[in-house]
């Protein structure tokens, strides 16, 4: 039941950040029963649908959304929609994962907040590996999101050695974009990051291949898979 829990929060915790960051470009979106949607093109790596339960159908994510414009996509939370005869194909699979309320974090290494623009380019440049269309996803408007912290776990010389995204949403706390520069462990930006998170609120997210590994050797537990569809 506490894994259910926890799969129910980090599905909806996701929506809830997708939301935001359609936001800060300046974009509406609709939450119903069974589905998230933006019904304009959601930015670079977000969908433009997610499924908010088990029994979400095609038409739930399909319906409210452009399809119009090449590059759709749905996020099919519990891995169980067929979206092929809509003309969509697997991006790529990955997993939930999470850890409850009230479990006690290392403190981990220092850590600061990205909330000025300035310190904000500076950590979607570092996230993004310098690549300026990549990071010009993250918006200033994301600073006037209480929902969202932007943490940078910055070195002794001034660099930026890792972050992540903290957004609060559906009772749980989302660790997302999270990334270790330079060399830098990221189990060390782990920790941080569970250090930063409310210990009253459980942590959730999703991660694939060697950034599951080490999510789950931070000591968050797989909660069920979920699945990208894409559009031609």
């Amino acid at each position: 039941m506490i894994n259910d829990e926890l799969l129910t929060a980090a599905v909806r915790n996701n929506a809830a950040w997708c939301a935001g960051m359609c936001a800060a470009h300046g974009l509406t979106t609709t939450t119903g029963p069974r589905a998230w949607a933006s019904p304009r093109r959601t930015p670079l790596y977000y969908p433009d649908a997610v499924s908010l339960t088990a029994d979400a159908t095609a038409a739930d994510v399909v319906t409210d959304i452009d399809l119009t414009a090449p590059g759709a996509s749905v996020k099919d939370s519990y891995a169980r929609l067929d979206l092929a005869p809509e003309g969509f194909r697997p991006l790529f699979d990955a997993t939930w994962i999470g850890r409850p309320a009230g479990t006690t974090a290392d403190p981990g290494p220092a850590w600061t907040r990205a909330d000025t623009p300035e310190a904000l380019a500076a950590w979607a440049h570092a996230w993004s590996g310098g690549d300026a269309d990549e990071a010009a996803l993250f918006r200033p408007a994301l600073l006037d999101d209480p929902a969202v912290t932007l943490l940078t776990v910055p070195g002794p010389d001034g660099r930026i050695l890792g972050g992540a995204v903290l957004s609060t949403g559906a009772g749980a706390t989302g660790v997302s974009n999270l990334f270790a520069a330079d060399g830098a462990d990221p189990a060390a930006v782990w920790a941080a990051a569970l250090a930063a998170a409310d210990p009253a609120l459980p942590v959730v997210g999703y991660e694939s291949g060697d950034d599951l590994t080490a999510a789950l050797a931070a000591g968050l537990t797989e909660l069920g898979p979920l699945r990208v569809w894409l559009a031609p």
